[in-house]
């Protein structure tokens, strides 16, 4: 019955606010189309993204290369369509991990209140004390280098938000009448929590995910710019740019174009994550 109801409210009110929102849509188009991209790169690029040709060093660009060439004359197209497939892979996982914590603390901490819900609020609100960005530049200081590494730390450091959601719509949750008759009938706590709570308390996950990729994607350039990130040769947005600075008088291109995708990844994420909001909202009228 659960799943024939929110089967009815995704079909009936769900994707007509959604597709309403043209500029959500216009979002969940890059969003795809930045997808395919990352995943078809191999396929697409026009040049191997290594391949250094000395006698291509910084050429602006042409027919032969779109986006000009960097310093060492390789491809910025190509760089900038293999760096999507590791931002994309950096926010996803990053995500993918805030929201498994925050959502299993949410979920805890509201249903179970009391001490245990003051002693998780309280983790979380030293956590919040830290400024996020700097705890991860601490971290990955004494860490060596690595995409993975970058990943675990920015979803260790980013699920607080989804717990405060989480615990909030439980406790909401927790009172209806169908989580009483739950309980009568001898449900355990884990079936109460993960099959009655958690998919009705999905809507504000879904939208702090959405929001929270464009967040990881910024962080993962930040951190790349500074050359703490992904290392080369391994092509990411943000150590092209970070190449690009040195040589911004006369080869614009090279802070431009990744800037860009930067840029316009992170605005698409925000808008569909906005549009998914004011859809699931209920004080929205249809």
């Amino acid at each position: 019955m659960a799943m024939d109801i929110r089967h009815s409210y995704l079909v009936s009110i769900f994707w007509p606010r959604l597709r309403r929102n043209r500029l959500a849509l216009f979002g969940g188009s890059v969003v795809l189309a930045l997808f395919l991209i990352s995943l078809l790169a191999p396929l697409i690029s026009p040049y191997d993204p290594s391949a250094i040709n000395a006698w291509k060093v910084l050429s602006p660009p042409s027919w032969q290369h779109w986006f000009g060439t960097d310093e060492l004359g390789r491809d910025v197209l190509s760089r900038v369509l293999y760096g999507s497939r590791v931002s994309l892979k950096v926010g996803f996982v990053a995500v993918g991990i805030a929201v498994s914590i925050g959502t299993v603390v949410g979920l805890v901490s509201g249903y179970y209140s009391g001490l245990v819900d003051a002693t998780l609020m309280r983790a979380v609100d030293v956590m919040l004390c830290f400024p996020s960005f700097f705890l991860i530049l601490a971290i990955i200081t004494f860490l060596e280098p690595s995409i993975w590494y970058i990943m675990m730390v920015i979803g260790l450091t980013g699920w607080m938000g989804v717990a405060r959601l989480v615990r909030a719509e439980t406790l909401s949750i927790r009172e209806m009448d169908y989580i009483l008759a739950a309980r009568c009938i001898g449900c355990s706590n884990a079936r109460i929590i993960f099959r009655h709570i958690l998919p009705n308390a999905v809507s504000p996950v879904l939208v702090s995910a959405t929001l929270g990729i464009a967040g990881a994607i910024l962080t993962e350039s930040a951190l790349s710019f500074l050359g703490i990130g992904v290392q080369p040769p391994t092509p990411s947005w943000g150590n092209i740019l970070t190449s690009g600075k040195d040589y911004i008088e006369f080869a614009w291109w090279l802070s431009l174009f990744p800037g860009l995708s930067i840029l316009v990844t992170v605005l698409a994420y925000n808008l569909l994550g906005e549009g998914i909001r004011d859809a699931l909202d209920p004080r929205v009228k249809s």
